[in-house]
């Protein structure tokens, strides 16, 4: 439900009023690390909503936006928390489009955005542990991709229509790879599905023969591999096929990238498994915007354009580039009601708030954010066909 806003003539004052300047955000994404394959795109998407409202000349008097980018490393707290301590304290950036995996998020969260008050939204974060009943955030974190809780729900539909009744697990060692996989195993048990085994793996090993071991073991007509395609994930699977352990996968998120269908191809065929997405028009009108420059399709690239788009839309409608000010205004230029809002009409959106009017923004991802804060949830469906990576549907 929207607040309610400024009357026209008043928002469009403020509008007005707002003097000129460079807004920096933060892009802190796993530049190095377990998932380095998906976060070029996943910037570049959020560079390019910064572009287009740059572009637009109409956000807060003609203020234009400069991206700062730092490595979060998906996996080291400290590294990440210092790299966001400097994006604040050094560049001065009013908002941060990030972090990415979910430990890192949380501690940049914890240690640093909520002590300097500054807002995050992250695209890719989905742990369970981030919603904000279990997280004490001041109001300061967003996300445009679902949590983890959905996903393990959604995962369990695709394998019950598949027929898969029984299942092992392997999951990262890490807050995203056990929250996923805790969220996972009780909905499939739920819905009357059997885990043989639930078992964590630690990234990094050259060896993961033992785990595979154990999870042969356990059996199942499944492996499930929460983890990450660009470290023991993908291990986990080379280890699996080689030993003949188990033939078919299911691949949560972390594990689909180009990366996968280059690593695997054909060995994999007949896998399944899905990542935040939609076929919504703004998806559409996404790849158009696009236009070839960058993966437009890749995991969490989408929600990096919405969440860039959000943090610039919330400093319009609070007539102000303060997180103080505008974390307050995200829900509302993210939720109906309002002018519906697509990817290439920032611009547009720029001139119905400066003019004290709604929006409500649809982007890339068909947003709506439910809570306090987060993606209400839309999933694409994947199937390895011909050694591809295809959708087999949305959700």
């Amino acid at each position: 439900m929207k607040k309610l806003l400024l009357a026209s003539a008043a928002g469009a004052l403020l509008a007005g009023a707002a003097s000129a300047e460079e807004i920096k955000l933060g892009v802190i994404l796993g530049f190095t690390g377990p998932i380095e394959s998906l976060t070029p795109s996943m910037a570049d998407g959020a560079e390019l909503a910064m572009k287009e409202v740059s572009d637009s000349g109409k956000l807060l008097g003609g203020s234009t936006v400069a991206s700062v980018r730092a490595d979060s490393t998906c996996v080291d707290a400290a590294a990440a928390s210092a790299a966001a301590e400097r994006l604040i304290t050094s560049e001065g950036v009013k908002g941060i489009m990030g972090a990415d995996c979910s430990g890192v998020t949380g501690a940049i969260l914890n240690n640093v955005a909520v002590a300097n008050g500054v807002v995050m939204v992250s695209p890719s974060a989905t742990s369970p542990g981030l919603s904000h009943t279990n997280n004490e955030d001041n109001g300061l974190f967003f996300r445009t991709a679902p949590s983890d809780a959905r996903q393990g729900v959604v995962m369990t539909e695709v394998l019950m229509e598949e027929g898969i009744k029984e299942v092992a697990v392997t999951y990262t060692n890490n807050d995203y790879g056990k929250g996923l996989a805790d969220s996972f195993q009780a909905a499939f048990e739920a819905a009357g599905g059997s885990v043989t085994i639930n078992a964590a793996h630690e990234d990094g090993k050259a060896d993961y023969s033992a785990e595979v071991g154990a999870l042969a073991s356990a059996g199942g007509d499944r492996l499930v591999v929460a983890g990450y395609v660009d470290q023991g994930g993908s291990g986990i699977v080379r280890a699996a096929i080689d030993s003949g352990a188990f033939d078919t996968f299911h691949f949560p998120d972390g594990m689909i990238s180009d990366k996968l269908q280059e690593n695997f191809g054909d060995e994999i065929e007949g896998s399944t498994g899905q990542h935040p997405g939609t076929d919504s028009p703004g998806a559409a009108k996404f790849s158009e915007l696009v236009g070839g420059a960058f993966d437009a399709t890749s995991p969490f690239t989408p929600e990096s354009y919405d969440a860039a788009a959000l943090i610039l839309l919330a400093m319009q409608a609070a007539g102000s580039s303060d997180p103080a000010a505008y974390k307050e205004k995200i829900m509302d230029v993210a939720n109906a009601p309002g002018e519906q809002i697509f990817p290439g009409e920032l611009g547009k959106a720029l001139d119905i708030l400066a003019g004290g009017g709604e929006i409500d923004y649809v982007g890339a991802t068909a947003v709506e954010l439910i809570g306090s804060g987060e993606s209400a949830g839309n999933y694409r469906q994947i199937v390895i066909d011909g050694g591809k990576i295809a959708t087999a549907k949305y959700r």
